[in-house]
């Protein structure tokens, strides 16, 4: 008799978590994607650097044919940066400075990215070790990562639902420290996108736009012309008083105020600072020397609307930046950054980068 009610308890108990197999799981959520016209992903991400908590709101969205939009919007300044990828390329754009960067590069796909369905789905099934569970009515995959410019972010834990929902990702370094969370709040699958949310030139202002979809129920599918014009007109007038913000600080800046990294690696040193006068300010280059020396340029953001870069979109601390393996670049509060060495490595040249972001925020 006890074995009976053993039996009939551990029964209740694998029906309680599911009966799918990590096998089972994981085609459904391949099936998903890879069956996926479209959709949308929201979640708020929370990344942890050096004691410090940065969390944005995120908003993923993908088109057949390799289109991807993500919006990144830090919850502290509200300050919003998008990677965006069409036919023409990969950018990242600031809207509120009316700036872009263009890559060559082969995101999202040369890299891990815990924002988009593709890449974590290539995590899970390029793991051939890939550990699975089931338990409290969720599934859970740890798989290995690809951080190439971030060799310290090791694997991760990807959370879903009893439906195969994606909810949570978390990745962690070696001692399974989360560095990163993905809490997911929605997915919108086979949307109807506008179809000027995926061109560069409208990307400044398309985001907003499908947002004012989104929360008011498509009561916006109608904009007239003159608010397109008003649309354009704030961009303009935005801009502008970026630029004016700018030039103002610029004015009044000294070689004092210019950022300095908390981390510098080991026997290297300041060596140099010079100051130059250029067309938007002030120009600060500080070089360091010694065993692992580095350049770091500080400077006002330029008129060029758009700047093109090798390398891989990043997320440093309170921005996305521009990383390879000998340089990064970042704008933050209304200033370029350019970070530079031929010996450091990029994992270095980051803590570098993300010990300035730091100060800058703790100001």
């Amino acid at each position: 008799m006890k074995k009976i009610f053993l039996c009939i308890s551990l029964v209740i108990l694998l029906a309680g978590c599911g009966n799918n197999s990590k096998e089972d799981v994981l085609k459904k959520f391949s099936k998903t994607v890879d069956n996926s016209e479209s959709y949308l992903m929201k979640g708020t991400l929370e990344i942890y650097r050096n004691e410090d908590l940065y969390t944005y709101d995120v908003e993923s969205a993908y088109l057949k044919d390799d289109k991807f939009r993500v919006s990144l919007t830090n919850k502290t300044n509200n300050h919003e940066q998008i990677i965006l990828k069409n036919d023409e390329g990969v950018y990242v754009v600031t809207p509120s400075l009316n700036k872009s960067f263009k890559f060559q590069s082969e995101w999202p796909y040369n890299n891990s990215q815990i924002y988009l369905l593709q890449p974590i789905l290539m995590d899970l099934e390029n793991d051939k070790n890939l550990k699975f569970e089931a338990k409290n009515n969720e599934y859970i995959f740890i798989a290995k990562v690809n951080y190439i410019n971030d060799k310290d972010l090791i694997k991760q834990k990807v959370y879903f639902d009893k439906n195969i929902n994606l909810k949570k990702v978390e990745v962690m370094d070696d001692d399974d420290n989360v560095v990163m969370r993905l809490t997911v709040t929605k997915i919108e699958k086979n949307n109807n996108f506008d179809d000027n949310y995926f061109v560069l030139g409208d990307s400044y202002d398309s985001n907003s736009k499908y947002e004012e979809k989104d929360s008011d129920d498509n009561d916006e599918q109608n904009d007239s012309t003159d608010n397109d014009e008003k649309t354009e007109e704030n961009i303009t007038t935005e801009s502008n008083d970026a630029k004016e913000k700018s030039s103002a600080t610029e004015t009044t800046s000294s070689t004092d105020e210019m950022l300095y990294p908390m981390y510098v690696p080991i026997d290297t040193y300041l060596n140099t600072q010079d100051v130059m006068k250029t067309n938007s300010g002030n120009r600060t280059i500080t070089t360091f020397s010694g065993d692992s020396p580095f350049t770091l340029i500080q400077s006002s953001v330029n008129d060029e609307i758009m700047n093109y870069v090798y390398g891989d979109p990043y997320l440093i601390s309170d921005t996305v930046g521009v990383v390879n393996d000998h340089s990064v670049s970042w704008i933050s509060n209304d200033k370029e950054y350019y970070l530079t060495s031929d010996t450091v490595t990029s994992s270095e040249l980051l803590l570098i980068a993300e010990s300035l972001s730091v100060t800058e925020v703790g100001k």
